[in-house]
């Protein structure tokens, strides 16, 4: 096993690990913000259900690129929505008081962890030159000039009359 290999695999497991943890933290929290305020508790439960299928893409895919955009889309959407929740409210009215150890701490923490693991797996890709790029210049073949372009070069329109 190459150290690259070794250090996607330790990457896609952190982004497994923080995908399922985000999943699980959030699904304990679902019942309580379900009674709260009903759209609250269908993100959680919606946003654990996509980190899920995230895990889930990391451990099978081989190509991994649209779980790790997933999962860092939804990822930073938690934090702000959690931040969001703590200063200046959510809709509805929906405002939490304080940091609601040990969820709010820990979702901070695995959902961070994952953004951060998908930027170090994409700058490892990029550096390493396994994305899919297009080529920087096309294969050309070489046209040799043929004896009628040497006389248009030559004479103009008078060198194309005698060739023709």
């Amino acid at each position: 096993m190459n150290s690259t290999h070794a250090s996607e695999v330790t990457l896609r497991g952190v982004g497994v690990c923080c995908a399922v943890g985000n999943a699980v933290l959030h699904t304990l929290l679902v019942p309580d913000h379900l009674e709260e305020k009903f759209y609250i508790g269908f993100l959680f439960a919606a946003g654990s259900a996509v980190m899920l299928v995230v895990a889930a893409a990391l451990v099978s895919l081989k190509h991994a690129m649209a779980a790790w955009l997933t999962g860092s889309l939804v990822s930073p959407g938690m934090i702000i929505g959690f931040l969001l929740s703590r200063t200046i409210g959510l809709p509805d009215g929906y405002y939490e008081p304080g940091w609601e150890p040990p969820y709010g701490p820990l979702s901070l923490i695995v959902e961070g962890l994952f953004v951060l693991a998908f930027l170090i797996w994409l700058g490892q890709r990029t550096g390493t030159g396994t994305t899919s790029r297009l080529p920087h210049r096309m294969n050309r073949e070489r046209v040799t000039q043929g004896p009628a372009l040497r006389k248009l070069d030559e004479g103009g329109a008078a060198g194309l009359r005698s060739v023709l």
